[in-house]
């Protein structure tokens, strides 16, 4: 079986999560929980960085897609950030684009959190 880790980090008020390996229906509860506990913890400003994201199942999606809604009503947002061609075209195909700023770089999610809200 393939892993799956998730790192946390503060960076300027946001938090960043950077998922690595490969998100399914084995690992997707981890990626929920920490979602949930941001969220407890009222820490809605989040970033996720795929860079070291290899794959992505259905179970992943729709992780986020039960969350979002949570974090944008107490006013804040996930952006996604650095996701390979694989695992874009995954996002893309379901219409994710409409729903989330999605930025080849974590850089450029940063920058759109503060332009957002000076």
């Amino acid at each position: 079986m393939k892993t799956f880790n998730i790192s946390h980090r503060t960076h300027n008020g946001l938090e960043v999560l950077e998922l690595q390996g490969e998100l399914d229906a084995h690992t997707a509860s981890r990626l929920e929980e920490t979602l949930k506990e941001l969220i407890r913890s009222n820490k809605g400003r989040i970033i996720v960085n795929f860079s070291e994201l290899e794959y992505i199942a259905s179970a992943g999606l729709g992780v986020f897609m039960a969350y979002i809604e949570d974090v944008r009503s107490t006013g804040g947002d996930i952006k996604l950030t650095n996701m390979n061609d694989k695992v874009y075209n995954v996002f893309d195909l379901l219409g994710f684009p409409t729903l989330y700023d999605i930025f080849p770089d974590e850089s450029e999610a940063v920058e759109k959190f503060f332009d957002d809200n000076p």
